[in-house]
């Protein structure tokens, strides 16, 4: 559990400096931003499960797609819902609406919980369950303040949930369905970077050196997330989703939006929800320490 909480934080951590990297990239569009980054992170990932052995999973899903074409179908809605998350991840930034989609994150967590629950019977723990209350009572005060919830917000907090059930159903929520996701994404992000404006690269020669980072920090963030969700329990790993959008949150500021004074009573319940995952994991961390100390 303990290697998976860790690999969700540095997820979250590497997505933050991608939201805030993202502006480092104008004048190049949302688009086009989606497009390099799915270009290059496919041969970092690719590189990375050369290296770790975890290229057999990738083989091992082209053996059953093989044998029962009709899993690409399911495999190209997969692939479909992931790409709607990372494009709105480049897009968001660019159009100042960071702090809708930081909303939808925030939202997430409680979604997941919501669907560990009723689809794979998960319970909480007490702390878990003090957490997630309080991130109901800064998700609510949100809902109650503006009355609905923008397109931006919906599709993380109900796209996320419904990319992970599939990926589980087609037993696909491993490093070789990361894979098969984004090769299939690919085609899409090669259109984008052709219907774009070639020039503006080698307008920009501080580009040649900033894309390909953005590939890295894209890969290292993917791999460490969906390793995590393969560690963790459904609801686990989505109360760890609560670090994300903080972060995000802080992003959001550095690139000029605010935080109303009606919005802090969003903000605090789930920052405390996030210290109090914090405090268990602290807990249980200890508790190991003490069981090898004996």
């Amino acid at each position: 559990m303990y290697k998976g909480v860790a690999l969700s934080v540095m997820a979250s951590c590497l997505f933050a400096v991608m939201y805030y990297y993202t502006s480092l990239l104008k004048p190049l569009s949302g688009e086009e931003i989606f497009g390099w980054r799915m270009l290059l992170t496919l041969p970092c990932v690719t590189l990375f499960m050369l290296s770790s052995g975890d290229w057999k999973l990738a083989r091992a899903l082209a053996v059953r797609v093989r044998q029962t074409p009709a899993l690409l179908a399911a495999m190209a809605l997969s692939a479909a819902l992931m790409g709607a998350q990372l494009w709105l991840f480049m897009w968001a930034p660019l159009h100042g609406r960071s702090l809708e989609v930081s909303l939808g994150y925030f939202l997430l967590p409680l979604t997941m919980i919501l669907t560990g629950r009723l689809v794979y019977g998960e319970q909480l723990s007490r702390l878990q369950k003090i957490a997630a209350c309080c991130a109901l009572v800064g998700v609510g005060n949100e809902l109650l303040r503006l009355g609905s919830f923008s397109w931006e917000t919906l599709l993380v907090c109900l796209g996320y949930p419904l990319y992970f059930i599939l990926r589980r159903k087609l037993k696909t929520d491993n490093l070789g369905g990361l894979w098969w996701d984004m090769l299939l994404i690919l085609p899409v992000a090669v259109l984008f970077i052709c219907q774009g404006n070639p020039s503006v690269v080698e307008q920009f020669p501080r580009f040649y050196v900033l894309i390909p980072v953005l590939g890295a920090i894209s890969a290292s963030a993917l791999v460490s997330y969906i390793r995590a969700s393969r560690l963790l329990a459904f609801s686990v790993f989505g109360l760890l989703s609560y670090v994300e959008p903080v972060l995000l949150v802080g992003v959001a500021l550095l690139l000029g939006e605010s935080i109303s004074r009606d919005e802090w009573l969003t903000y605090l319940p789930i920052w405390l929800a996030v210290m109090v995952l914090v405090g268990e994991g602290a807990k249980h961390v200890l508790a190991q320490r003490r069981r090898n100390s004996v």
